[in-house]
């Protein structure tokens, strides 16, 4: 280990998917140019190269998935189809003068604070190590693959994959294939795949809640009205409103029951209608519908998940499965399956230990993030800061996140850490720490807010959310309005940090950073 107290960097940034890509766009506003960006990937664009699997779209209108300081208005559908989000990536990495700022390729295995030096050294899969005196995990929720914990999964002999680790090189055409899971990403493959399979058997745990897809191409017409600013503005705003509205309305009104319980109510009301209009089968119907309230998993929208189930070829199983066989899975009626492919989506490991972030993270006294949070409970000062991890920063952290489209979130915690980043620049300081006192204070009602929340009052653990961890909370979203997400990470008072010097600001490493006064 190198013994200088000089970092390489000011800040070093894991993750250039969105949530990297915003906080280096956070970082320059600020006046900070000496950072990297880095990621395991070999382009940018995070989970959308994880996530290829067939049929992958935006579930958020794409006029809205969209940075604020740089909206797109060429968009081929109203939810553009998972190739034109990363393109869009690759688009603002340019015209924001990022590219020189990547080192791509190269993955975090392991981050450790130097108490000395005031700095993070941080070691990376091609065996560098990096220094930086601020570090920013900018790894996204939606990036470690949660496999099935079903028995006997590595004797099967056919072709096995996760639909985060999809393999293009396998034809599934004329195939019997089986699809483990019914959440958003299996509803958006399950379709594409029934189109070329001989047979296709979908196992379904827990039902989803779908509403209609308002999907179409966008033209020329739309095309020309979204590049006028104005109207690209209210479209945004409308629409980031709505969707807010549509996935975390029953958050936001925690303190209302009442009023809260009669808006899921309504909406169960239209979204069994629709369930109606698509499938007339009363017992597939009712297969098909949640035994849990709306809002308990987040409900998604497509307009041919469910008319796949009534195609001859396509089979609903919600029997258990027992475990799996060299050539296929058994239920727990001792029915067996065989299967050439077996699709598992089963999401991914939210707040899970060891997956937020997917690699050893030691603060002060060897304490190690994962550890911590396992014995203490997730929590993070605005989703951002945690005590005992100066100089550390997280866009996706543990009450960060008001539902609807994560491009506010990103923004707002970016914000939130180029702020403080610059502040100790400007002081001359070697170490930011949240202070413990807001950092309790906003656990505390974070907590609260969530446990009074119907997440937790009306049976939705039963219906196995990725909401509520395995430590039976709810770390993964803040139940709040996005516009409060918005406002807090932007106006907390700086001084909840904690700035100090623990050595003499060196006068040669003076130049290495720029901040805007």
């Amino acid at each position: 280990m190198s013994s200088t107290s000089i970092p390489e960097h000011d800040v070093l940034v894991i993750g250039a998917g969105f949530g990297g890509i915003g906080t280096g766009v956070a970082l320059r506003r600020a006046g900070i140019e000496n950072f990297l960006i880095i990621d395991k990937w070999h382009r940018v664009g995070g989970t959308w190269n994880a996530n290829t699997y067939p049929g992958v779209a935006v579930d958020v209108p794409s006029p809205i998935y969209n940075f604020s300081f740089q909206q797109r208005s060429r968009w081929s559908r109203f939810f553009a189809p998972g190739n034109e989000i990363q393109r869009y990536a690759e688009e603002v990495v340019d015209r924001q003068g990022l590219r020189g700022k990547l080192r791509l390729g190269c993955g975090a295995v392991e981050a450790r604070f130097d108490e000395t030096a005031d700095l993070w050294r941080v070691r990376t899969t091609d065996g560098a190590e990096i220094t930086a005196r601020f570090l920013v995990s900018a790894v996204g929720a939606l990036e470690q693959p949660k496999p099935p914990a079903i028995p006997g999964i590595a004797d099967y002999a056919g072709t096995l994959m996760h639909t985060a680790r999809w393999d293009h090189s396998y034809d599934y055409r004329g195939k019997r294939v089986a699809v483990i899971g019914t959440g958003a990403t299996a509803l958006q493959v399950i379709p594409q795949l029934a189109a070329q399979a001989e047979q296709l058997t979908v196992f379904q745990r827990t039902a989803i809640w779908v509403a209609p897809k308002p999907d179409f191409p966008l033209g020329r017409l739309s095309h020309r009205v979204l590049d006028l600013p104005p109207a690209q503005q209210a479209v945004r705003l409308i629409g980031n409103v709505a969707v807010n509205a549509f996935l975390g309305v029953g958050l936001a009104l925690s303190d209302y029951p009442r009023l809260t319980s009669a808006v899921l109510g309504a909406g169960e009301v239209a979204l069994k209608a629709y369930l109606f209009t698509q499938v007339r089968d009363r017992t597939l119907r009712r297969a098909l519908t949640p035994t849990y309230r709306l809002g308990c998993k987040r409900p998604s929208i497509s307009n041919n998940y469910f008319k796949t189930y009534t195609e001859p070829h396509v089979d609903l199983v919600t029997t258990a499965i027992e475990r799996f066989t060299e050539r296929g899975v058994v239920t727990e009626d001792a029915v067996h399956r065989e299967f050439d492919l077996v699709v598992t989506a089963t999401g991914f490991q939210v707040m899970d230990r060891g997956a937020t972030p997917p690699y050893p993270v030691y603060g002060c006294g060897e304490t190690e993030l994962g550890e911590f949070w396992d014995t203490n409970r997730y929590q993070a000062y605005e989703g951002v800061s945690v005590p005992g991890f100066p100089n550390m920063f997280h866009i996706f952290g543990p009450y960060g996140y008001a539902p609807g489209s994560v491009i506010p979130l990103i923004e707002a915690t970016a914000a939130h850490s180029a702020r403080v980043i610059g502040e100790a620049l400007r002081r001359g300081a070697t170490r930011a720490e949240i202070r413990r006192e807001p950092h309790d204070e906003y656990f505390t009602r974070m907590y609260a807010r969530n446990k009074n929340t119907y997440l937790f009052k009306q049976g939705c653990a039963e219906s196995r959310t990725y909401y509520i961890n395995y430590q039976g909370d709810g770390p993964a979203f803040r139940a709040t309005t996005q516009l409060g997400m918005y406002w807090s990470n932007r106006h907390f008072p700086l001084d909840h940090y904690r700035y100090t010097t623990t050595r003499p600001v060196d006068a040669d490493a003076a130049p290495r950073h720029a901040v805007a006064r």
